[in-house]
């Protein structure tokens, strides 16, 4: 709590992320609120096919004459839900791991360790886009007899893998910490009173690596919003009709041939995407001065 509470007196002091700060809020706000008062849906098909931006279409339509704002705000639901959700995995995996891994110490350290080495040596997003690809139709399935049949079994896919991939820079920044702390005297004392593990690693040690937790939060957030825009710019990502910012910019790079440029379709949904990413990163930037007390005045 104080780290929170300092980190929003920083924010304040600083207008240019008190600036992005409100940009997320708008953003996320417009994606899951606005996206209902454009007066049209993200699939709503008509002959209006590649306006530019009028009146009737703020940002323009695409190809198939769907408005563009309202695929714009329907991608960024996509994109933001996705890659909170894939963070949260990667945060629980991350934290999990790598508490234990630094607190047990030794050989069983090592081995850990040494797992991550092997796993940040594999092309992580090549083997995300085969899993998904492979397992789609058995997810599907599966999804399919328990009567999951409104959530793209796809999307459920990629948050999971994503989480699984981004995990590991926070298990060793998150061991490196636990390291440090695991020898200071308020956990030493723990011991010496007769704490068990699971309190001293549960109630002493994590509230302790709140601050640096966040801080990486925030950069695995843009991170995983990266591959999946990545992944659906591939194809392999998103399924149409939905729509993310990658699937709304792969749309765009089709529909650009040296006759004429649709540059509507490219600068709304890219534009908004790379505001996002630049907003996110000087948020992180405002907790790692929190953190780091030589970095403020």
């Amino acid at each position: 709590m104080k780290t929170l509470g300092l980190f929003f007196q920083v924010v304040r002091r600083d207008p240019f992320l008190v600036a992005c700060a409100l940009f997320l809020v708008g953003v996320t706000t417009l994606a899951f609120v606005g996206v209902h008062f454009t007066g049209y849906t993200y699939d709503q098909i008509s002959n209006d096919s590649l306006l530019q931006p009028s009146g009737a279409h703020w940002c323009g339509t695409d190809i198939n004459g769907r408005d563009l704002l309202t695929r714009t705000l329907s991608g960024a639901q996509i994109s933001l839900v996705v890659a909170a959700l894939g963070a949260l995995v990667s945060l629980t995996i991350g934290v999990s791991y790598g508490m234990i891994s630094g607190y047990v110490g030794g050989r069983v350290d090592n081995v850990m360790m040494r797992v991550v080495e092997i796993i940040y040596s594999l092309p992580t997003l090549v083997l995300v886009i085969v899993l998904v690809t492979s397992l789609d139709q058995t997810v599907s399935n599966l999804m399919r007899s328990v009567g999951l049949t409104q959530i793209p079994p796809r999307l459920v896919l990629i948050v999971l893998f994503l989480g699984l991939t981004e995990w590991l820079t926070m298990a060793r920044i998150i061991r490196g910490q636990v390291l440090v702390l695991k020898e200071q005297a308020f956990v030493q004392a723990s011991l010496a009173l007769g704490q068990s593990h699971w309190n001293i690693l549960w109630r002493h040690l994590l509230p302790n690596l709140g601050g640096i937790i966040v801080v990486y939060l925030t950069l695995t957030i843009p991170a995983i919003m990266l591959d999946e825009s990545f992944m659906s710019f591939l194809g392999v990502g998103v399924p149409s009709p939905l729509a993310s910012w990658g699937t709304l910019i792969s749309e765009a790079a089709t529909s650009i041939n040296p006759i004429r440029v649709y540059w509507w379709m490219l600068l709304f949904p890219g534009g908004l995407m790379a505001l996002t990413l630049l907003a996110l990163n000087f948020l992180g930037d405002g907790l790692r001065d929190v953190l780091d007390p030589r970095g403020r005045s």
